[in-house]
């Protein structure tokens, strides 16, 4: 008589997925993964001048949502937003946070003050001419921004400061062209307070 823990103990067989049902379950994870990672981290394409020499026309940038979910924008971040002019709900403009909620910002003889302090902008692509001698007072929710090509840029000098509620996140990497690949860090706007 054979011990019935001396028989070889068999298992089941699993049931192996086809071909077919392999390639369906990959497409459907790639979809799902791609439409998660479009919600948390769009990508964005540069049209236009106004952000010149950071971003050039054709670039194409990673935005985060995420990051604003935990912080505000800070001075010196370049965002992507929805635009505050009438008509327009859905055009999306990049543009770099010159101005945070309570500040006041002011053009005096083709030169930014923020708070009352001179702001040297070194990032620029040139002084700005077509920046008139005016004041803007944020409110507690509002951002007030504009492109580094300032002689080139409609920003919040022409349509205003920005609501909160329409940032839509920062920018943090640009991925095409290739040769510019790179981390998008903020600016440090020294000796400005709030």
């Amino acid at each position: 008589m054979i011990d019935e823990k001396l028989k070889p103990q068999f298992r089941p067989k699993l049931k192996r997925p086809s071909l077919m049902d392999e390639i369906f379950r990959t497409i459907i994870f790639v979809i799902v993964v791609t439409v998660l990672f479009d919600m948390a981290i769009p990508r964005s394409l540069v049209d236009g001048s106004s952000m010149l020499p950071t971003f050039v026309d054709g670039e194409r940038l990673i935005v985060s949502r995420v990051n604003y979910m935990v912080t505000t924008p800070q001075r010196g971040d370049v965002i992507v937003f929805n635009t505050v002019s009438a008509g327009e709900s859905d055009i999306m403009l990049i543009k770099r946070v010159i101005g945070e909620p309570g500040d006041t910002i002011e053009w005096r003889d083709h030169q930014l003050y923020v708070n009352g302090q001179w702001v040297e902008e070194d990032y620029i692509r040139e002084t700005c001419t077509s920046c008139p001698n005016e004041t803007w007072v944020l409110a507690s929710d509002e951002y007030f921004v504009m492109g580094d090509n300032r002689n080139h840029s409609r920003d919040s000098r022409s349509f205003g400061p920005v609501p909160i509620d329409h940032v839509v996140g920062r920018v943090i990497f640009r991925y095409w062209p290739l040769p510019r690949l790179g981390v998008i860090e903020g600016l440090a706007y020294d000796g400005v307070d709030s």
